[in-house]
């Protein structure tokens, strides 16, 4: 006794003996058979009694044996409790079941005759005769074409699908009992693919897209003409006129129900003859999609199914799925759900799931309503996945993680993590809680339950679990002290655990806690961490980049407590990011926390000191002052500042460094004046800012909103008015370029007051001005062009 791989039921193995006897009855001759049986387990759920069931197996079932019954319950309990996995075997399985329910046709009007094979040719000569005896001829043709065994001998016979291609071209409009019939016996022939060049050869196809295109004009049709005789029925009052309108009701119905069941058949035939995607791309440029989308709407469960089954085929190419957004497929769906057919709901929902790739159809999803009757479906085993998915893509989008927070979601994955404490869970829920904890909102709900959280996602080493842990945390939740109690265990596993993804999300959650209630100082001492810590930065040890900067992250939270950062930088520990920051340079985000660790080490006297004086750290931060990311460059520029207010030396260097590049572009030019071939104010080396008609170079140049010493008057040298002109060289100095930039730092950016640049703050005196000028250019004529300006 065994269970099924992919379905829920039992397999009974047994072997059939069968022995020929004597006259005498002795055994002469004997075989052996391995056999199988297979006992479906219907409605198993959580709430279903073990015991009793698998008592009542055994009393129905012979074959197996009273004492069978304790592995009979185990099997039953594995039963019980395995995750059900959609594999590409039960789908197929699932769709041949949908293809079944789709084509019980009972109700098609038979003839009492019984068709014979050797009657053939006179059942096609009855296709020559008048509509009701051509009715006859089809159906025994159909009856014939139902047994596959007769298939290849129909199929050899070109009389046989000649008349029926002839009869459906001329006669299809005349009789829809003759059309779906005749569309019924090709229809036998499409269930297998050997057959679907005969059929596209009589182009059974077209004919098919032109039967279905003519039945929705008619029911248009019919359906605006029932709805003005009810209209005239309300507007008499009248028994006659009420009468009238119940028979033409009646009549509406019958004919739906015989149209429906010709548009089954059709589809049906359609979809089978569309395993060919050459035919499928013909089907498309004739419309096919439109006419599915206009039989959303019929009310028939059949044919519902299968116009499903045709457009999530359709779906998966993008020409395909453009089309079907613009015919706003997605409100149609809508309308469909809740319903109680579940093959229905799995084709809308796996219809729904390859559209919603596109960001649109996410939106329309959110638009219409649709979210909250998906999240709906999370709670049924049977359609979750799906279900999942759809809420992971629409996740993706940051601007619909807060839509969730309007939904049951939250409270129904508490619930499937608190069934599955022991079991891994779906990686698409996992994925969806880490996309949705993004939000501020949806992160305090889960926060609520971080006990349950960390306790399983250790026990079953869930690397996406901690990582939605570590995104909870990443917000100011109240409830971020649940997870003091079990911080000495997380340490513990960071430093023994061989998985890498486990080692880094713990790591992150280790950054996250910057609760005041943490005593890192003990925590470091306890588990021995500075070693580990050194071994996992030191670029020698080649350790994974994601584990490197998780680190760099941790000990930029454990350094804000001074004890800490004292036993770190008495460890060398600024060497080792100085060589970390050199070997991964081009990793923006481990040189950014790598800076965000020193700007935490400035703060704190002991550690500044060392810092400063005995590292190359400002050196490094001058360097990437001008980094082309501009987080680097504002982290640069903070500590920086710090670092200027406690050490005279290393402001001057940085004011320095600040000066060049703030005045870049004039040193250059002063760097082109030196040469005698080059005209100090030739065009051609100027910006072209500089050369704009109406204003002059130094009004460009020379900006400023006060009076100074000779700017009323006449002009001088430099051209510009009221500039006094008996200078010696055509340079300006430099502080007259950055005179009035006011409070804007070298990116155009504002700057607090403790970072503030003026040319008093850099030189405040002339004899520094001309000391620092005369370093910065070293051009000769440097200190002759300052004294000359003084002196004006």
């Amino acid at each position: 006794v065994s269970t099924q791989s992919t379905g829920c039921a039992i397999v009974v193995n047994f072997e059939v003996e069968a022995t020929i006897l004597g006259e005498a009855g002795d055994p002469m001759l004997g075989e052996n058979k391995q056999s199988q049986k297979t006992i479906k387990i219907k409605n198993l759920t959580s709430n279903t009694d073990i015991r009793k069931l698998s008592e009542v197996i055994v009393e129905k079932c012979n074959l197996i044996h009273p004492s069978k019954v304790p592995e009979l319950e185990q099997l039953l309990y594995y039963l019980q409790t395995r995750k059900v996995t959609v594999n590409a075997e039960s789908v197929d399985q699932e769709m041949d079941k949908i293809r079944q329910a789709a084509m019980q046709f009972d109700d098609i009007d038979e003839i009492q005759e019984k068709a014979d094979l050797n009657e053939l040719e006179s059942y096609v000569d009855l296709l020559y005769d008048d509509m009701k005896t051509k009715i006859k001829g089809t159906s025994l043709i159909l009856q014939l074409s139902r047994n596959p065994d007769n298939l290849a001998e129909l199929i050899d016979n070109e009389m046989v699908l000649g008349a029926l291609s002839r009869v459906l071209r001329e006669d299809w409009k005349k009789s829809i009992d003759l059309c779906t019939n005749i569309i019924y016996i090709f229809f036998c022939f499409s269930s297998f693919s050997d057959f679907h060049a005969i059929l596209l050869q009589y182009k059974i196809g077209s004919s098919c897209l032109q039967i279905i295109e003519n039945e929705l004009k008619r029911f248009d049709h019919w359906t605006e003409e029932l709805e003005k005789k009810k209209k005239h029925a309300l507007a008499e009052k009248t028994e006659e006129a009420q009468r009238q309108y119940m028979k033409s009701e009646k009549k509406f119905q019958i004919v739906i129900h015989k149209q429906e069941q010709l548009l089954r058949v059709a589809v049906y035939l359609l979809l089978n003859v569309a395993e060919d995607t050459q035919i499928e791309i013909k089907m498309t440029q004739k419309k096919i999609i439109e006419l599915l989308h206009s039989m959303l709407e019929r009310k028939s469960l059949e044919l519902l199914i299968l116009v499903m089954s045709f457009l999530k085929r359709l779906s998966i190419y993008k020409e395909n799925k453009d089309i079907i957004k613009g015919l706003k497929v997605i409100e149609k769906l809508n309308k469909m759900l809740p319903h109680d057919s579940d093959i229905l709901v799995s084709l809308i929902l796996r219809l729904t799931l390859n559209l919603s790739f596109d960001k649109d159809i996410r939106t329309a999803i959110i638009k219409c309503g649709m979210l909250p009757k998906i999240v709906n479906y999370v709670k049924q085993d049977a359609h979750r996945v799906f279900a999942l998915c759809i809420l992971y893509h629409i996740s993706v989008d940051d601007k619909c993680k807060a839509i969730f927070s309007y939904t049951d979601i939250v409270p129904i994955i508490i619930h499937i993590l608190q069934e599955n404490e022991e079991g891994q869970l779906d990686m698409e829920l996992m994925a969806l809680c880490v996309n949705i904890t993004q939000n501020p909102k949806i992160a305090a709900h889960f926060a609520q339950n971080l006990r349950l959280l960390l306790r399983q996602s250790l026990k079953n080493k869930d690397s996406l679990m901690l990582k939605m842990i570590r995104n909870i945390l990443v917000h100011d939740v109240t409830d971020k002290k649940m997870i003091l109690g079990s911080l000495n265990e997380i340490v513990s596993v960071v430093k023994d655990c061989p998985h890498e993804e486990i080692t880094v999300e713990l790591l992150g959650v280790l950054a996250e806690l910057n609760l005041p209630e943490i005593d890192f100082l003990q925590l470091v001492t306890d588990y021995n961490l500075v070693p580990w810590i050194s071994r996992n930065l030191a670029p020698a040890n080649k350790v994974a980049d994601d584990i490197v900067l998780e680190t760099v992250r941790f000990v930029g939270n454990i350094v804000r407590n001074e004890a800490c950062a004292q036993l770190f930088a008495n460890a060398g520990l600024p060497s080792t990011l100085i060589e970390l920051i050199t070997a991964k340079q081009e990793d923006d985000e481990i040189v950014l926390q790598i800076l965000y660790v020193f700007y935490q080490m400035i703060f704190h006297k002991c550690t500044r000191e060392q810092l400063i004086k005995e590292s190359q750290a400002p050196a490094y931060l001058i360097d990437l002052m001008h980094d082309k990311n501009t987080e680097v460059r504002k982290m640069c520029d903070t500590t920086l500042d710090i670092i200027s207010e406690y050490d005279a030396d290393w402001a001057t260097k940085i004011q320095y460094e600040k000066f060049k590049w703030h005045n870049s572009q004039w040193l250059e030019m002063v760097t082109q004046g030196n040469d005698p071939e080059v005209d100090s104010y030739d065009d051609d080396y100027l910006p072209r800012e500089m050369m704009m008609s109406g204003d002059s170079t130094a009004d460009l140049l020379y900006q400023h909103d006060h009076d100074g010493p000779g700017y009323p008057g006449g002009g001088g040298e430099f051209g510009h008015p009221g500039y006094p002109g008996d200078m010696n060289t055509g340079y300006p100095p430099s502080y007259m370029l950055e005179q009035d930039y006011g409070e804007q730092d070298v990116y155009g950016e504002y700057l607090d007051r403790g970072g503030r640049i003026s040319p008093d703050d850099l030189y405040p005196s002339q004899a520094a001005y001309q000391r620092q000028a005369y370093d910065m250019t070293n051009l000769d004529n440097f200190s002759r062009t300052l004294d000359n300006w003084h002196q004006r």
